[in-house]
């Protein structure tokens, strides 16, 4: 894949910078060898999954998903990010983004595929050494293996460091012995290896540690009863004396929160990815069925309710897609760079997401809300059939609600992104104060009455995305002064301000590939993307509005408030336009393809 070697943007810097569209990368670029793999994906998933998901989420037969599973492991799809020396195929880290994406209408499977190849293989890939490489990465590569993850306790979630498990050295030296319990550890039931996070003695930070089923000393629940993802293996798992190799520790003593936080930031990057299988798989049942479903006469599907729903279950969709790929190229990139500045390949992806940790949570975030939204209208669409058994819905609903909790709950992902920025704004890492002075200056000066030639396509739509970042620097900087130190015990002003970040970058990702898609399709095939990106930026102004006006209400009051209303008021200003006229073209048009086309 092609990349942009030009580009040096940090992570959190699309706050403060205008990013050209020929910069960021489109899903309608990938290679036909890309394409290839994803297409075997799919027909994966159409001949092993789909025949088989009343008898996976029955969970009756313990030996089907660890066939199909296997299966998986044979087409490669557990090793496209293994190098090709441990027995993956060494692909790129936006493949492995598409690859999460297709994977992501499974269901169950899904949350199966994921644990494997996230948080259950990657570990050992970025942080083994060789000798733990070579031992364990070809048979997770190749299925011969189950992998988990086992960090959270009863008593430690999204705390994950407070964490009572514990590794004692053995007299000899030789061994550890982990006592402890973990629970929600999906693939435990059938997992051959364990990543398991304890403490040694007294320390402050976990240490991390590969433990063999066959080491003996782990017991478990049975599986757990779940709403959603029911074919997917959920236990608690409990040591008991399991005694573990000391050349079985994962990196260096004390290093395991370090790796679990790293591991994350690809875990919700990947997660992002991972929803859009299912959304566009729930909105092509959606537009299919209203084509079907009669009432007065009629396909509901001529209604202007139900065209609004199709739209916006479309909409929803092409921006979540915009932002993932934008956000896995920008890592890929980094990877790149810095691998040729002499890097390690292991360092230099783990500091390439490092640095988008940002737009790795943020993705996680609105994607998986995005989900929430989209199997929600789904349910709609079919009336009383979407909360019958029988109908894709169900199953659909129950599966996404996961979403927005696991890899971190969405809130407390909402309050890293914005701690992350404020962070590396006091380091100096990225330029966030001068800019927000020069907006606090701007508030107090004469307004500018200068023209802006708004006539080129998307001109008008970029000086509205100027103005929205404007807003962001405003109330975060003077939230950042008023509050200081304690910004962070401000939860809700921090939910706000994370809030106009993601409208920011979900609405900008969207403009930047119509735009890309303009250039290289031509303005009139490309018409209903650009609708899908024009009516998004409308709804995410409104949002930006509403989460600013409520932060600027918590720690403002008197003439501060009044002079921040009024710039809210002049960064927010956007000409109205016709949703409901361009909503309907995009519904009308996926109506006549029958199934969700972009």
């Amino acid at each position: 894949m092609s990349t942009i070697t030009s580009k040096t943007i940090k992570g959190g810097e699309f706050l403060i910078r205008e990013t050209d569209a020929q910069e960021i990368f489109i899903p309608e670029q990938f290679t036909e060898e890309q394409k290839m793999m994803a297409q075997a994906c799919q027909d994966f998933i159409d001949t092993e999954i789909t025949p088989n998901i009343e008898e996976i989420d029955s969970m009756k037969n313990p030996d089907l998903v660890p066939s199909i599973f296997k299966k998986a492991g044979e087409l490669g799809l557990l090793g496209i990010s293994v190098p090709e020396e441990y027995g993956g195929m060494g692909m790129s880290f936006n493949t492995s983004m598409l690859i999460a994406d297709i994977i992501g209408a499974a269901g169950s499977f899904s949350t199966t595929y994921g644990a494997h190849t996230g948080i259950g293989t990657l570990p050992i890939l970025y942080y083994g050494t060789e000798d733990q490489k070579q031992k364990y990465l070809p048979k997770l590569a190749t299925g011969e293996w189950a992998a988990c993850y086992c960090l959270t306790e009863p008593d430690a979630g999204s705390d994950a460091n407070s964490g009572k498990t514990k590794a004692t050295l053995t007299e000899d030296g030789k061994h550890y012995l982990i006592n402890g319990q973990k629970m929600w550890i999906s693939n435990a039931g059938f997992a051959d290896l364990f990543i398991v996070f304890a403490k040694i003695e007294d320390d402050k930070n976990l240490t991390a540690f590969i433990v063999e089923k066959t080491f003996g000393g782990i017991t478990m629940n049975e599986e757990e009863k779940k709403m959603g993802i029911k074919g997917s293996s959920t236990r608690q798992v409990f040591f008991n004396d399991c005694k573990v190799p000391v050349e079985n520790m994962l990196s260096e003593r004390g290093n395991g929160f370090k790796i679990a936080v790293n591991i994350l930031n690809i875990g919700r990057v990947k997660l992002g990815a991972g929803v859009l299988g299912g959304v566009r798989t729930v909105t092509s049942h959606a537009i299919k069925y209203s084509s079907e479903r009669k009432q007065f006469g009629v396909a509901i599907n001529t209604f202007g309710a139900i065209k609004h729903k199709l739209a916006e279950m479309a909409i929803q969709s092409y921006v979540a897609e915009s932002l993932c790929y934008r956000a896995g190229q920008d890592i890929e990139d980094k990877m790149n760079s810095l691998a040729a500045e002499g890097m390690s390949d292991a360092e230099a992806k783990l500091k390439a997401l490092e640095q988008f940790a940002i737009e790795a949570a943020l993705a996680k975030v609105h994607c998986s809300e995005v989900l929430d939204y989209v199997v929600d209208e789904g349910v709609q669409v079919y009336g009383g059939m979407g909360y019958s058994a029988e109908a894709p819905m169900e199953r659909a609903y129950r599966d996404a609600r996961i979403s927005r909790i696991y890899e971190g709950t969405n809130e407390i992902n909402r309050m890293l992104m914005v701690g992350m920025v404020l962070k590396r704004a006091m380091k100096g890492e990225i330029n966030l104060f001068e800019p927000a002075m020069a907006v606090s200056n701007e508030l107090t000066a004469v307004p500018s009455f200068e023209t802006i030639d708004t006539s080129e396509l998307f001109a008008a739509e970029k000086e509205v995305l100027k103005k929205v970042k404007k807003v962001f620097l405003m109330v975060g900087g003077k939230a950042a002064m008023a509050l200081q130190d304690r910004i962070e015990d401000e939860q809700e002003i921090m939910m706000n301000l994370a809030d106009i970040m993601i409208e920011i970058y979900a609405a900008e990702s969207a403009i930047l590939r119509s735009e890309k898609l303009v250039s290289l399709k031509g303005e009139e095939a490309t018409k209903h993307q650009i609708s899908m990106a024009q009516v998004y930026l409308f709804e995410a102004v409104e949002k930006i509005n509403s989460a600013a006006k409520e932060a600027i209400a918590s720690f403002t009051k008197g003439d501060e408030q009044k002079v921040m209303l009024m710039g809210l008021k002049r960064f927010t200003k956007m000409d109205l336009i016709n949703t409901k006229a361009l909503r309907r073209e995009i519904a009308d048009y996926m109506i006549a393809q029958g199934k969700y086309p972009f």
